[in-house]
């Protein structure tokens, strides 16, 4: 998983030299930096940038980017602050950093995790009056050419690849692209949900009186009010920022053996936008409704076509 996540952020890739680990502990690497005079080496300071999202430490972090990134980063809300540390860490949860050299006296950075370790390996610094690119490899990965400018009298983190490293411009697509797994994810949940409504329907011979009755039963006591087919969180209801409804929808006979579903934003815009509703003949529609729940006159949603339509 990581090794994807850093093809599909960074770039392409080689290897470099083994590395002789050793911790890197007490003081911040910035701090050990200034002392030891590499504050000049714009290498180091990469290091430094990457130790402080590898330790998920955003005043840290904010001190390494440029003075107008600095301020945009502060006003992120905090996820997506966590967030853009965790793409430049390769880890979902804060680790431990490890720093040391390799033969060629490049710097090698290890960030640890409970769950996965990251190991960076830099590259030649190339120096070019107020700008800097240095390549970085993450082992069994790819590599990426960071940049690096003078800000402040102090290297700043400039761009990753082609890619400037613009933080407001950067918080606009991974929330647009936040937004559209969200919604996608409720689409799914909606359909996860339609589907355990017949399965209930096939076991017990009628549809459930709510969604509750869908959620989790002790071993070997699975029964009618606790049928074991969707999880706690969406048998109450709410789950991905959405919440679902469910009501039943007699057929043309009367009988109570068609269903429909909805999922509407539990916060409109923080960060879920778009209402979803399930009509009886399983087709989503949805749209923009402001918070409010969504209807069978709603717009399909791509890729649903009406009945008519087959």
């Amino acid at each position: 998983m990581m090794n994807r996540r850093f093809r599909s952020r960074f770039g392409s890739i080689g290897t470099l030299a083994a590395a002789l680990l050793v911790f890197l502990a007490g003081t911040g690497a910035a701090t050990r930096a200034q002392e030891s005079g590499d504050a000049a080496d714009p290498a180091a300071a990469l290091a430094d940038t990457l130790v402080a999202a590898c330790r998920a430490n955003e005043a840290d972090f904010a001190t390494h980017l440029t003075s107008a990134n600095a301020a945009a980063f502060r006003a992120l809300p905090a996820t997506q602050r966590s967030e853009l540390m965790k793409r430049l860490s390769l880890s979902d949860e804060p680790g431990k950093p490890l720093l040391s050299s390799d033969n060629e006296k490049h710097i090698v950075l290890r960030c640890r995790a409970a769950n996965n370790t990251v190991e960076y390996r830099f590259g030649s610094t190339r120096v070019q009056e107020n700008l800097a690119f240095i390549p970085v490899a993450v082992v069994n990965s790819e590599q990426a050419e960071f940049g690096m400018v003078r800000d402040g009298g102090s290297w700043r983190l400039l761009s990753l690849g082609l890619v400037l490293f613009d933080v407001p411009q950067l918080a606009k697509q991974w929330a647009a692209a936040d937004l559209a797994a969200r919604e996608d994810a409720a689409i799914a949940d909606l359909r996860s949900l339609a589907e355990a409504m017949r399965r209930y329907q096939r076991a017990f011979g009628k549809l459930p009186e709510s969604l509750a009755q869908l959620g989790p039963a002790p071993k070997d006591q699975i029964s009618p009010d606790q049928a074991a087919l969707v999880p706690a969180d969406m048998a109450l209801g709410r789950q991905g920022g959405y919440i679902f409804r469910y009501r039943i929808s007699p057929d043309a006979n009367g009988n109570d053996n068609d269903f429909e579903l909805a999922a509407t934003p539990e916060a409109y815009g923080r960060p879920c936008k778009r209402s979803f509703f399930m009509d009886i003949a399983g087709k989503v529609h949805g749209d923009d409704k402001r918070g409010k729940v969504a209807t069978v006159d709603d717009p399909l949603i791509p890729g649903e076509k009406a009945a008519d339509e087959k």
